[in-house]
């Protein structure tokens, strides 16, 4: 391992992925890998298009980490309400801020990076694709390159690297990771992408930290909806 320092690579990390990829749960946990490493940061939550597991239920996750939420409105929290947060344009303008991006899952979900393509490559942010080689669009080398293809031409930013996450969620095993690393570094050598890393659930981070380099231990911070609690009703 290379200590982590992948993480602050770029001041901005884009976030995308499949649906049942784990991208939201990896952007929390890079966003609090941030806050460990001693950086300001932001977490975006720009995914317009899952509004059930979404970044922005672990605003407390991101402040207790010394970081802050940026979302759409409060009053929008559980619609699914196609509009941006106008803070994302301080992320982008600021020099000192890192920050993540959590990116809707499909091509229609990433259209929103078009409209931020051009201060996006001005900040050399880059862009890394979260692949779980246990769901069924993303199973095959052949599958995953065809959504990275689709991704790329809707918001007209060039994937930068690939994480393995791999996982069945609480059934996963040691096997599902390796698995994914092999589909990962094959997806690799096809597109020419390197593998950042390989994100693990923490109970499994020691074992797969002595076989696989840039292992990522992962927390699960996001909530099931079920899980959430209700909203308080506004008085009329």
């Amino acid at each position: 391992m290379d200590g982590g320092l992948w993480i602050t690579e770029s001041r901005l990390t884009v976030v995308v992925g499949h649906f049942g990829s784990g991208k939201t749960e990896f952007s929390v946990n890079l966003a609090v890998a941030l806050g460990k490493s001693g950086r300001p940061f932001a977490l975006a939550d720009l995914d317009l298009v899952d509004p059930y597991f979404c970044s922005r239920t672990c605003e407390d996750v991101l402040r207790s980490s010394g970081g802050r939420l940026i979302a759409r409105s409060q009053r929008c929290f559980d619609a699914d309400v196609p509009s941006v947060p106008p803070e994302v344009m301080t992320l982008l303008d600021s020099q000192e801020l890192f920050g993540v991006l959590d990116v809707g899952g499909d091509a229609s979900g990433a259209r929103v990076l078009a409209r931020y393509r051009d201060p996006l490559i001005r900040c050399g942010a880059r862009v890394l694709c979260v692949v779980n080689g246990n769901r069924p669009l993303t199973h095959t080398p052949e599958q995953a390159a065809a959504y990275i293809r689709d991704i790329q031409q809707a918001c007209g930013l060039a994937v930068t690297g690939l994480v393995n996450n791999t996982h069945l969620c609480g059934q996963t095993q040691l096997e599902d990771i390796l698995e994914g690393n092999q589909l990962c570094r094959t997806l690799s050598a096809r597109l020419n992408i390197p593998l950042t890393c390989t994100a693990v659930p923490e109970h499994l981070a020691g074992q797969a930290a002595g076989l696989l380099p840039r292992v990522f231990p992962m927390k699960l911070y996001l909530k099931k909806p079920w899980e959430l609690p209700l909203p308080e009703k506004e008085e009329i």
